[in-house]
């Protein structure tokens, strides 16, 4: 029986990951637990596990002592050495107690507390597999949609987690069985298990797809600067090169668009202005306001500018319900009047 019991703790180890020393911890506690329900709780104990032999033992300890004031945790000198003459004042003496002999009771405290113990360590565990993946991407399989909220439930490999409705790409519809991209937003250790917030409609879920798709940002030759985003709509993105023959918009874009491609697919359709960053304000802005041609950028004050566009660029400049000109402010930072000659 001990030797399958030892097996199943390799197995959890193996399989969930679960240190051997952290469950035999909580196997030790258990019986503890149990021993002392069965006796009032007022004996002392002490649990001796030899994984070599794949053995556990439990004894129940009593001081040796001249006088008996408690019986439960004490022996006389006396009686001590009628069990063994090597027993001494001061000393102890042990004897094993079968665990066969537990009560029901005590036998199903004992389970529930190495079962508690599992579960504490598969949530830790949990833990920190969303801690190292925090603000980064992950592969998720859509599992559950729940039809009264919209929230939608992913299995991420580690656990299941839900995806706010908040935090959904807005127009976009998720199936039982999707494979989707999903942000790690925010990780906290509750004590029912991990609250993890995910994401698909964060600024930054776009970022790092573009730092998963493009070679070039991966290996910092092209700087993503910032990005803006009207999730299911449109994001504004601001890239620069450090390599004069690389050009940064380009290899965004890739060849046949094939790259960018890739992205708008994991957005649903969402539209994507990669833009050219620049340390001169003007130029900045004026890229931002892509597609609309501008005609010239004045400086108005340190973070705001009035852009001056043709008249039949003015709609495109503004862009419709004025996401255009808003998405360039965000992802510049300047407050953009603009106006036609």
């Amino acid at each position: 029986m001990n030797t399958e019991f030892f097996n199943a703790l390799d197995l959890l180890e193996k399989e969930k990951g679960i240190p051997k020393e952290y469950m035999l911890e909580k196997v030790e506690a258990a019986l503890i637990s149990a021993f002392k329900k069965d006796n009032g709780g007022r004996e002392n104990v002490r649990v001796a596990i030899d994984e070599v032999k794949k053995d556990i033992k439990v004894y129940e300890v009593k001081n040796i002592v001249e006088e008996v004031m408690d019986p439960d945790t004490e022996i006389s000198v006396e009686a001590a050495k009628a069990i063994s003459r090597r027993n001494i004042l001061g000393g102890v003496v042990e004897t094993e107690v079968k665990t066969k002999s537990f009560g029901r009771i005590s036998a199903q405290t004992a389970k529930q507390v190495i079962i508690q113990g599992i579960r504490e360590a598969e949530r830790s565990m949990a833990v920190k597999a969303y801690e190292s993946k925090k603000e980064e991407i992950i592969s998720a399989v859509v599992t559950k949609v729940d039809p009264t909220n919209g929230n939608v439930v992913v299995d991420t490999g580690t656990s299941e987690a839900v995806i706010l409705k908040s935090e959904q790409i807005p127009g976009e519809t998720l199936a039982v069985g999707d494979h989707i991209k999903v942000f790690v937003m925010e990780v906290k250790n509750e004590v029912k298990g991990p609250i993890v917030t995910l994401s698909r409609s964060n600024p930054n879920f776009v970022k790092r797809l573009f730092e998963l798709e493009i070679p070039e940002i991966a290996d910092g030759t092209v700087i993503i600067h910032n990005v803006s985003r009207e999730p299911g709509s449109r994001t504004k993105i601001s890239v620069s090169s450090r390599n004069a023959d690389v050009d940064a918009v380009g290899a965004c874009i890739g060849a046949g668009g094939r790259r960018i491609s890739e992205i708008v697919n994991e957005l649903g359709g969402e539209k994507i202005d990669i833009v050219t960053y620049s340390d001169v304000p003007e130029e900045y802005v004026r890229a931002a306001l892509s597609p609309a041609n501008v005609n010239s950028v004045v400086l108005e004050s340190e973070r705001s500018c009035r852009v001056i566009v043709n008249p039949d660029q003015l709609s495109l400049a503004i862009g419709k319900e004025g996401q255009n000109a808003r998405l360039a402010a965000r992802l510049t930072g300047y407050k953009i009047d603009i106006k036609t000659e």
